[in-house]
């Protein structure tokens, strides 16, 4: 018995290691091609003969008026707000639907679901003329202001599903001792939901910062740029630098890794919790 346990436990670790060196292969060599030569590039070997150091630093560095700090900066500062945005609007909004008894409450919540069915090229059009009319094209306004505007059917969806889960019990008794429905949401709804606003702030982290249709739509200034349109000036370049842009590529990702990483225990939580509760 106690070989049988042991033979299966050692299969499925290793059909894991299989699949899981399969699923990081594209990034070791993505790691490797960044520090690469133009010759290099062109071997199959996944380490370069030379490391080319400078791809990090003149891909940094980029040209002599704009730096990647500054690419850098624009896009944080951005993704501050569409966090922030996405995390308020979709705990307030979710908190009406699960708490708050309004008429046709069910009746718009259904239309809310039915809107995660709705195509985001749809409202391209006449959103950026909306933008254009205020003249707002050309400032992040466009790429934050939804954000606090609903934050999302998929989040406000996940937070309902969680309020549900925490006994009403809690709002009676801050309704006993005399707490308003702000200070019921403040001090003891919020508070409780953290797992489930923590994932909605993951996954706006990543989709805004992943939005490189709705920031080229947007943004036509270069000292406005996101990091995202500065790794396409690559590849405006005469002679790309492939080194160069795969280093700062690679660069790119490291703040939504260092998110997930260091959220990651109530990433899980949330979505778990979210899962099991009705």
């Amino acid at each position: 018995m106690n070989k049988a346990i042991g033979f299966s436990t050692f299969r499925s670790h290793f059909i894991l290691l299989v699949f899981s060196f399969i699923m990081i292969y594209p990034v070791f060599w993505w790691l490797g091609a960044s520090l690469k030569t133009v010759t290099d590039m062109k071997s199959s070997s996944i380490w370069p003969t030379t490391f080319m150091w400078e791809n990090y630093t003149k891909g940094w560095a980029f040209s002599a008026k704009y730096s990647f700090t500054t690419f850098f900066m624009n896009t944080l500062i951005m993704e501050f707000w569409n966090v922030l945005g996405g995390v308020l609007s979709s705990a307030v909004v979710a908190f009406g639907f699960a708490r708050i008894n309004f008429k046709f409450r069910s009746f718009w919540f259904s239309i809310l679901l039915l809107t995660l069915m709705l195509p985001g090229q749809v409202t391209i059009v006449p959103q950026y003329i909306m933008f254009n009319n205020w003249g707002l094209v050309n400032s992040y306004i466009p790429l934050i202001l939804p954000h606090f505007l609903g934050g999302g059917a998929f989040f406000i969806f996940l937070v309902v599903q969680f309020i549900r889960g925490i006994p009403k019990e809690l709002d009676e008794a801050a309704k006993i001792d005399g707490a308003s429905v702000y200070k019921t949401f403040s001090h003891i709804i919020f508070p409780l939901i953290k797992p489930a606003l923590v994932s909605v702030a993951i996954f706006t982290f990543i989709w805004s910062w992943d939005d490189f249709f709705g920031q080229v739509l947007y943004l036509s200034s270069i000292d406005k740029y996101t990091v995202g349109l500065a790794l396409r000036m690559f590849i405006d370049q005469f002679e790309i630098q492939w080194g160069q842009l795969l280093a700062m590529s690679l660069l790119s990702v490291v703040p939504s890794v260092i998110l997930f990483v260091t959220a990651q225990k109530h990433f899980v939580e949330g979505i778990a919790t979210t899962g099991i509760k009705g």
